[in-house]
């Protein structure tokens, strides 16, 4: 099986695939026509990726592409859309990096109460201002708003616990028990989370339901002087509304990411959140950037680029349907003899009758098998009793149907 990584991977890594039996084409930086070019001259099977966009074109270079694996968790820069069209499988590494993202959170934090940033800069052009800097607020009992309770948002919280802080929290997932069992409290939504906190700080995945979801609304509903920290995606944060609450509510703030960033490692760039007056601190949307992080990345990269190799599935994928969508299933137990799932399928497709999901699995012995075989809807008592009845090697035939409401 062939693999093209396009963008910067841990050397071991590669060695493992390689160890593996996987012939690896290792091209860091490809991007636009690039990137197509090589998904097609490789021929490649799995694309793996960090930060490169991956777009319809690349999709459709190459027949052979089966798999694009994000080495992290974010998959806002592959086109799932046009992937899932193609039957092409896209996967990430989730949770992997929240102990750095969630290291990178409580600096800028604690950065920004010391206002570290002006202390370094003030004693590195000759200037003594103890006054100055001695107002820090401390953490300790002060209130932190955690936006978003995914495993990023749990390890921010956890180490929000070593800082003696109270802790209010939202998810879209979150519920009041939760909540509870994670010693949290539980706020009805974001605005909620805003008016009870001290110290916000934003952990949601980019997604049409969370585009500006911190907005001026929000964002109003804070105290004068609370901070906002943003170290998820640029997406979920109004930037313009942040700026004008910065200058006109005295809110200080620190972002790992931007709008508009840069595709490249490194070059002039213009953060306008950065000329807002006041203190803002911003970072190179290094969340993930830690050794740690990286090479639990890559451990878990090689895993799934394994695990797709024997089973043609692997965990993680963002676009692949439960099996109970279909919401119906026909389980035939036969006899382990060749011919048995063709006198299925043939009927299903006769009969109209669309197979969503399928698995045959060969019990103990290898005498006998089961088929769970999801279908689109119902076939009639006449198709069901035809494939029981119509190869001498069906033991049973049950339809399993969703409860009535």
């Amino acid at each position: 099986m062939k693999i093209l990584i396009a963008d910067k991977f841990e050397s071991w890594g590669i060695e493992e695939l390689k160890k593996s039996g996987f012939e690896v084409a290792y091209e860091p930086g490809l991007k636009d026509a690039a990137l197509r070019d090589a998904v097609a001259s490789t021929r490649c099977a799995v694309l793996i990726v960090r930060s490169t966009v991956v777009g319809a074109d690349a999709l459709g270079a190459s027949p052979h592409l089966s798999l694009v694996l994000r080495a992290g968790a974010g998959y806002n820069t592959i086109d799932v859309a046009t992937a899932s069209r193609r039957g092409i499988l896209v996967a990430n590494c989730p949770g992997k990096n929240a102990i750095a993202v969630a290291e990178l959170t409580f600096a800028l934090i604690l950065a920004l109460d010391r206002r570290i940033v002006e202390n370094v800069v003030d004693l590195r052009a000759g200037q003594w201002n103890k006054k100055e800097y001695s107002e820090a607020r401390g953490l300790k009992d002060r209130t932190l708003g955690v936006i978003g309770t995914g495993q990023i948002g749990r390890a921010v919280i956890d180490r929000a616990r070593a800082f003696e802080m109270n802790v209010v929290a939202w998810s879209r997932s979150l519920t009041a028990e939760a909540a509870a069992a994670m010693n949290v409290r539980y706020a009805a939504g974001p605005a909620e989370v805003a008016e009870r906190c001290d110290i916000l700080t934003i952990h949601l995945a980019a997604a049409t339901e969370t585009l500006n979801l911190i907005n001026a609304d929000v964002l109003n509903r804070l105290r004068p002087g609370s901070y906002v920290i943003n170290t998820a995606r640029a997406d979920v944060l109004d930037y313009a509304a942040l700026a004008a609450a910065v200058r006109e509510r005295k809110l200080r703030a620190a972002v790992d990411v931007f709008p508009g960033e840069p595709k490249v490692g490194a070059g002039p760039f213009v953060a306008e959140i950065m000329q807002a007056g006041g203190v803002v601190y911003g970072t190179h949307h290094i969340g993930a950037s830690t050794e740690q992080a990286q090479n639990a990345i890559a451990a878990e990269a090689v895993r799934l680029v394994r695990q797709f190799r024997a089973s043609g599935v692997c965990d993680h994928c963002v676009n692949v349907a439960p099996w109970s969508a279909a919401g119906r299933m026909l389980i035939v137990r036969h006899h382990n003899q060749p011919g048995v799932l063709a006198h299925v399928l043939t009927h299903l497709s006769r009969a109209h009758v669309n197979v969503e999901h399928m698995e045959n699995v060969i019990v103990a012995g290898e005498q006998a098998a089961y088929a769970r075989i999801c279908v689109s809807r119902a076939p009639d008592a006449a198709v069901v009793d035809a494939i029981r009845t119509g190869n001498e090697h069906v033991l049973a035939v049950e339809l399993l149907q969703p409860a009535a409401v």
